[in-house]
């Protein structure tokens, strides 16, 4: 069946249900796995943030270094309890369908494991912008996570 799979996250709760799910079936499949979080350029989130750093693509850097350790962390600790071995990226500098779908391609991953990231209201009945992208994008299987 499948012998890699790639996990996508953001750190969310909902994109936990996913890591949590995709660490189950690599372990019941004996497959490996790879969990991804990507981070965007500066200039994107420049474009959407009302906040001033004095130095922001230094504060940037370090700011979103910090978090993938963090939404890392909590998959490799997620992993453990399982019991499943779980090699982690952070991929920067990409839209994260971009990345998750680059990362996929660059480690052979035959299953990619990710959230819909649905909010509230309608918009929790459509998938977020990035999963359907890896969807539409996808040369290989996807398993979305609600």
């Amino acid at each position: 069946m499948f012998k890699h799979i790639l996990i996508g996250t953001d750190g969310s709760e909902l994109a936990q249900k996913a890591v949590t799910t995709g660490l189950t079936l690599a372990k019941e499949l004996h497959a490996q796995v790879t969990a991804v979080t990507v981070t965007p350029p500066w200039d994107v989130v420049a474009a959407v943030t009302e906040r001033s750093l004095p130095n922001p693509v230094a504060d940037y850097d370090e700011i979103v270094a910090a978090s993938a350790n963090r939404i890392l962390w909590n998959v490799t600790q997620t992993a453990k309890k399982i019991g499943i071995s779980c090699s982690t990226l952070h991929s920067t500098e990409k839209y994260p369908a971009e990345g998750i779908l680059e990362t996929a391609k660059e480690r052979e991953c035959d299953l990619i494991v990710m959230a819909s990231h649905g909010r509230r209201g309608i918009s929790r009945m459509l998938l977020g912008s990035q999963t359907t992208e890896v969807l539409t994008l996808s040369g290989i299987p996807v398993l979305v996570c609600c």
